[in-house]
């Protein structure tokens, strides 16, 4: 099954590229393009490599959501002072 639509490379072919010391997408691409153009198949590297893909923010927190943290206030103004 291809991996890389853009440049025909299939899993077996960036399997392959890890057991010869590819641990990273920017390795697999560096020896045969994969993900260097539209990049729609980085996450899918990823899940070949055993790295997964990035984390979502829900699960970032080991399953529980992230706290949202304080709103944030607009920033003061200076004080520009009265037009002369």
């Amino acid at each position: 099954m291809y991996v890389c639509s853009c440049f025909a490379v299939t899993e077996q072919q960036v399997e392959q590229h890890a057991e010869n010391g590819a641990r990273t997408p920017r390795q697999i691409a560096s020896v045969c393009k994969a993900g260097t153009d539209c990049g729609s198949c980085v996450r899918r590297i990823q899940a070949l490599l055993g790295r997964g893909a990035a984390p979502h923010r829900e699960t970032a927190g080991r399953g529980r959501p992230l706290p949202a943290g304080p709103a944030m206030a607009p920033a003061p103004r200076p004080d520009l002072g009265e037009a002369a």
